[in-house]
């Protein structure tokens, strides 16, 4: 891929965007080229040697706020004629209450995600203590004379600690799991505001 064939892929995928931010990252990456090609690289080479169109136009959605890509797409409609605002209303009944749905869905099994998540570290949270107690229960039966009762609270914290550790790593896992799932939803629904013709490669 050329100089001319990146910026114009780049500035395909970033239509959505408002026109000063586009024209100056498509300003940013043809210097970045126009610099590589100085210290001696061909066309084709500076071109390769930047990150990919996919890769640049997902790092620059993610520094977007949503709120600017929001108030370009409103911006940039047109108006809507008679027969249109006619249709939007008469039809209202059934879009605005199968959007509304749809998104009470999507928000529910979200939160449930979350509350899935909490639940995990709240009996991780849970088991620890109960690895602790276990322990001051063996110590406490054991100077009272009780050694079966020491031995065999010791066993129980040391099974609670064993299960708090494993269920740790687990629940850290999942957190990270589900903080790229919310970065790849807020980047979804802004990828939205600049077009679905946009992201097809």
């Amino acid at each position: 891929m050329d100089k001319t064939q990146f910026l114009e892929e780049l500035k395909r995928r970033l239509s959505g965007l408002p026109q000063s931010d586009m024209d100056e990252r498509l300003l940013f990456y043809s210097e970045m080229i126009d610099d590589r090609i100085e210290d001696g690289l061909t066309e084709e080479e500076a071109v390769a040697g930047i990150a990919s169109v996919d890769e640049i136009v997902e790092q620059i959605m993610a520094e977007t706020p949503l709120s600017r890509l929001v108030k370009e797409k409103i911006q940039q409609r047109r108006g809507l004629k008679a027969w249109e605002i006619l249709l939007l209303v008469l039809g209202s009944p059934v879009w605005l209450s199968l959007l509304i749905a749809a998104f009470a869905v999507c928000l529910s099994l979200y939160i449930v995600l979350w509350a899935v998540l909490s639940s995990l570290w709240a009996v991780d949270l849970s088991l620890a203590v109960s690895a602790v107690g276990g322990l001051f229960m063996a110590v406490f039966d054991l100077i009272r004379g009780n050694p079966a009762g020491g031995a065999f609270m010791l066993g129980i914290a040391l099974v609670c600690a064993g299960l708090a550790i494993l269920l740790f790593f687990g629940c850290l896992e999942l957190s990270r799991g589900l903080l790229r799932l919310t970065k790849k939803i807020l980047l979804g629904v802004k990828t939205m505001f600049i077009g679905r013709e946009n992201t097809e490669r």
